[in-house]
């Protein structure tokens, strides 16, 4: 059977979230973080070699990395839903949010934490900050041109993407005042019912940080 091992605030809500999206028989397990240090717990880190969520097990396959188990769980058990096919128009926009949420966002975001701890000073942190800047312009550009980052439709590259902008940023302070259309579409977002039934089920007594 499918099972996603949930760590509690981290990324693997997204596993969730496409699970719910894709109305899949599933198992959740949720592990909680350590106290002393806020980071995954041993049983947790025992999952896989590099110790990190999200981890899906399926039978005897066990699997890491959000991109790729979305991709496993799409085309194992998606029929086709949220991913969209080479012919449809909104192909390519759907693959590159859909890489670019870890490839360069979320790694850029982990760059300017990491910096902000090292404190002032850093010339590293100017470039982290201006690629930050422009990568929070790109998101509000791009909802501004459609309803969704792969297009017409929510697809995978959504569940990529909504965890960035949501409680990871929790962790950064960062305000979207300035981003209606950011704003809009989260609201859109927390107003799915697979998004709400994730949520519940992912972070019971936490409401998702959507504006």
């Amino acid at each position: 059977m499918l099972t996603v091992h949930h760590l509690g605030i981290s990324q693997s809500e997204r596993i969730v979230w496409l699970c719910e999206e894709l109305g899949l028989d599933y198992e959740l397990k949720r592990y909680e973080r350590r106290a002393d240090n806020r980071l995954a717990p041993d049983d947790y880190k025992a999952l896989h070699p590099m110790g990190i969520a999200p981890v899906i097990t399926d039978g005897d396959l066990m699997l890491g990395e959000s991109g790729a188990i979305c991709e496993y769980i799409c085309a194992r058990y998606g029929d086709g839903r949220l991913t969209p096919g080479p012919d449809d128009p909104d192909f390519a926009d759907h693959l590159f949010w859909f890489n670019w949420s870890n490839g360069t966002f979320m790694t850029t975001l982990m760059m300017q934490l990491v910096l902000t701890m090292g404190g002032e000073g850093n010339p590293a942190a100017v470039f982290v900050n201006d690629r930050s800047q422009r990568g929070w312009a790109m998101v509000e550009a791009r909802l501004g041109e459609a309803p969704f980052f792969g297009g017409a439709n929510l697809t995978t590259a959504d569940i990529m993407m909504v965890y960035c902008l949501t409680t990871s940023r929790a962790f950064r302070g960062i305000s979207i005042a300035g981003f209606p259309n950011l704003q809009a579409y989260l609201g859109r977002t927390g107003a799915r019912p697979a998004y709400q039934r994730a949520m519940a089920r992912a972070e019971p007594g936490m409401d998702p940080i959507l504006a």
